[in-house]
């Protein structure tokens, strides 16, 4: 931390009101705690134990005279806090255990901030805190490649109880071992029941709630794509779409009765593994509705009304089964009036991932409605390997901003997996530490920066405040940038590896020069030197380093790649590129995918790897 630093200003979520002063407090050898219910906070206790451990404090339990204060108070809304750190010792009155958890997750923070290094005490604080949305989410895609190990999940739910956020969701399309439908997920690596009540355990003691989620119209091609499903969809016969590169069925049918069959049984496996009374059923981009079977029911009911009936189907469904519904919002808002037709207590969520999405203008047809409804910006990692740095703070701040204006009643961050889930955790980190800031905070987005998020990062997600990994991670999700094109939901040095088997220019790229692509290339390249010349670290910070460099060398190979293209003629393929050069970049290619296959384990499911590498292995036989 520089000297110069206010540490308030790194305190993560931003406190809505807080002052510092020159009192200083240094804790006991052990540290008493005053609370009866010490064991309803014991994860945020642990996190603050370990902020401690440096300067020779632990944690000596419940003590009735303890400097640690822990006190529920019922004036206070249920997440709501005070902090006060005096002479005397710390001082948390919290509106519930949630509250209280957020009071110890901040006060394990100002343990690291307030005083430099190898200095026991603390400084003065006073802090009245709340958040501005109840439900505060992220949601995880595990359905297109790579699904995390419950070590990794386990990582990710505690760093999101030290940023205060209080839901998860894991994005499903069969990735579930549902009884019965081995064949739909029998290559994959699907989550079991005892492991999905397992994490949900573990979140509920971290105050977050786990909401199940499963596609329950579109996004249905992974089971449709087998003989014994193809009698459900749309349009059997297939339908291109931008999730596959082969012609598949899409969407499952809203004609047809044993649809809800099929659903009914999902629902009666998947949602007992959870407390959570909530439920995502999807019902998004079901562009191919009313091309197949419904084609006659939406002339006769209107491009919609088909829609309709297996939306309030399916809400029917869940309710039946003591839960409330949550949907996608992009496909009624095609026609507003359609949210006259939403059952009661259904809530939208409204998605949009690109820094300009129109959020004033769709929020208003829901704030209209007595239905909730709940605004959903990304991190801007997917379609990269390094994130999209600009683009994700744009869009995080101005949706919750919208929201917050327009009485959305929660934030959920999404973090997809398009062409298979290149982007290692860490990419997606800048986005869920901002997002989770804006969440809780939205008026102090302002204060997120491509200069104020490194030093963040490194302090709130990496735990390298000293070798500042921070500044290389913000740098390479700001480096397709020096590039160019005009890439929208990726990068334009991505898109030229995953798209490097089509004709060039390809329209996801957008227009290049040579200039651009040698200064990303540029950039990538000295990242990965500065990666390489790090001293022995720690092996959770080594992963990272690994990771980064290899994004890194990615990037550069997709520079390359971009320039040689340039030099060939107007749409020719990547085989008539010259041949050494064709040899330089398969052998490069080559490289990085053997080091993925080394590094993917380490965080996520081997299953998933194979078809998540497909398109690349594809391009690097096509280079020789």
């Amino acid at each position: 931390m520089d000297d110069r630093t206010d540490p308030l200003d790194l305190l993560l979520p931003v406190p809505t009101e807080a002052t510092g002063g020159p009192g200083l407090w240094l804790p006991s050898r052990p540290l008493g705690v005053t609370l009866a219910a010490a064991a309803a906070v014991g994860p945020a206790l642990a996190r603050l134990a370990r902020a401690l451990a440096p300067r020779g404090v632990a944690l000596a339990g419940a003590d009735p005279a303890g400097e640690l204060r822990l006190e529920l108070q019922s004036d206070l809304e249920a997440e709501a806090y005070r902090l006060d750190v005096t002479r005397s010792g710390a001082h948390i009155r919290g509106g519930s255990e949630a509250g209280l958890s957020h009071g110890l997750s901040t006060l394990a923070q100002w343990t690291t901030l307030s005083r430099p290094a190898g200095e026991p005490a603390l400084a003065e604080l006073h802090l009245r805190d709340a958040p501005t949305f109840p439900e505060r989410g992220a949601l995880l895609d595990v359905a297109r490649g790579r699904v995390p190990t419950m070590e990794a999940l386990f990582e990710l739910v505690e760093s999101m109880a030290a940023w205060k956020l209080n839901r998860l969701q894991l994005y499903m399309e069969a990735s579930f071992a549902y009884a019965g439908h081995e064949a739909v997920w029998a290559d994959s690596a699907p989550f079991t029941a005892a492991e999905l009540t397992a994490l949900d355990a573990f979140c509920r003691a971290r105050h977050i709630e786990l909401v199940p989620n499963q596609q329950s119209l579109g996004h249905m091609h992974k089971w449709l794509v087998h003989p014994d499903y193809r009698a459900l969809a749309e349009c059997p016969e297939g339908v291109e779409h931008p999730f596959s590169r082969e012609r598949e069925p899409f969407s499952l049918t809203p004609n047809d009765p044993r649809v809800l069959d099929l659903l009914g049984d999902l629902y009666d496996q998947l949602l007992p593994c959870f407390t959570s009374r909530v439920v995502n059923v999807g019902l998004d981009e079901t562009f191919d509705i009313g091309r197949g079977r419904s084609r006659r029911a939406c002339a006769e009911h209107g491009p919609h009304g088909p829609y309709l009936e297996h939306l309030v189907a399916v809400a029917r469904l869940v309710g039946e089964r003591g839960f409330r519904m949550q949907f996608w919002g992009d496909v009624v808002l095609e026609d507003p009036a359609c949210l006259e037709r939403i059952p009661a207590g259904s809530e939208a969520l409204v998605w949009g991932y690109e820094a300009d999405h129109p959020f004033d203008e769709q929020l208003p047809h829901f704030a209209r409605t007595d239905h909730p409804f709940q605004v959903c910006p990304g991190t801007s990692s997917w379609n990269s390997v390094t994130g999209r740095a600009r683009n994700a703070l744009a869009n995080l701040a101005r949706s919750t901003d919208a929201g917050r204006r327009h009485g959305a009643r929660g934030v959920l961050i999404t973090d997809w997996g398009d062409r298979g889930h290149l982007q290692a955790p860490w990419a997606s980190t800048l986005g869920w530490l901002s997002g989770a800031a804006c969440a809780w905070n939205p008026a102090a987005a302002a204060r997120l920066s491509l200069e104020s998020l490194p030093e963040l990062l490194d302090r709130h997600a990496f735990d390298a405040p000293r070798t500042s990994l921070g500044h290389i991670a913000v740098e390479l999700a700001d480096l397709h940038r020096s590039a160019g094109g005009s890439a929208r939901n990726g990068t334009s040095l991505f898109y030229l590896l995953a798209f490097a088997d089509e004709p060039f220019p390809h329209a996801a790229v957008g227009p290049l020069d040579d200039a651009g692509l040698a200064r990303a290339e540029e950039i990538a390249r000295a990242l990965e030197t500065e990666l390489a010349a790090a001293p022995e670290t720690t092996p959770g910070e080594a992963l990272l380093r690994a990771e980064m460099s290899w994004a890194a060398a990615f990037s550069a190979l997709g520079a390359r790649l971009g320039r040689a293209r340039l030099a060939a003629p107007a749409g020719a393929p990547i085989e008539a590129l010259p041949a050494p050069v064709r040899g330089e970049l398969g052998a490069e290619l080559r490289r990085l995918l053997a080091e993925q296959r080394a590094l993917w384990p380490r965080r996520s499911r081997p299953a998933g790897l194979d078809g998540a590498l497909a398109h690349l292995v594809r391009v690097a036989g096509r280079l020789g």
